[in-house]
């Protein structure tokens, strides 16, 4: 009688540690796909193999999720430290250079705009995609995690083994690079 118990006990116990994670991940997804997919857009040229890798991405946070110890590391950092690395497996299969697009980024984010606003966008993005294009991959990489995943310069700076001072100029820098592209390229501030 007590072994039937004790085995009733361990099912419940289980089930509620299985329902406990099935939240716990359902909340960690709500709050954190958008920027994910943000991160990912940056810098992948194609929706189709955004929505993968972030697939891929939420896949590796279930399988990881208890060994995350947060030595010196956010929660946060560690989940772009995994999309970071997702994206760099994938460039590495695909041996090919890293490209952004933020066209999809729009239909994610925003609400519906009308025609003109979209002819309007679509100009701004393929400026802004151009003069993306013109800067290294580490100020790439920079820039989609502070503008594409939201994240804090500190977090940046774990991340890619810089240091937040570091970071700062980085951005400084690539802000003022994109805007001369930019404005040599004929694009007008509004």
């Amino acid at each position: 009688m007590e072994t039937a118990n004790f085995e009733i006990y361990e099912n419940e116990t289980k089930k509620n540690s299985t329902d406990n994670m099935v939240y716990e991940f359902t909340e960690i997804y709500k709050l954190y796909y958008k920027r994910v997919f943000k991160y990912i857009c940056y810098r992948i040229d194609d929706q189709n193999m955004t929505e993968e890798l972030c697939s891929q991405v939420f896949e590796r946070i279930i399988a990881k999720y208890s060994s995350f110890s947060g030595n010196g590391m956010t929660f946060e950092g560690w989940i772009f430290a995994i999309a970071r690395n997702t994206i760099t497996d994938y460039y590495r299969k695909k041996n090919r250079r890293f490209h952004f697009s933020l066209d999809y980024i729009i239909d994610r984010v925003s609400s519906k705009p009308s025609p003109d606003e979209l002819i309007l966008i679509e100009e701004n993005n393929s400026s802004l995609f151009r003069a993306l294009a013109h800067l290294n991959e580490r100020d790439r990489s920079v820039v989609s995690l502070k503008y594409g995943a939201e994240l804090k310069n500190t977090e940046i700076a774990k991340l890619m083994g810089l240091s937040e001072s570091n970071v700062s100029v980085i951005l400084c820098r690539s802000l003022k690079k994109l805007q001369k592209i930019l404005i040599c390229g004929g694009y007008k501030y509004e």
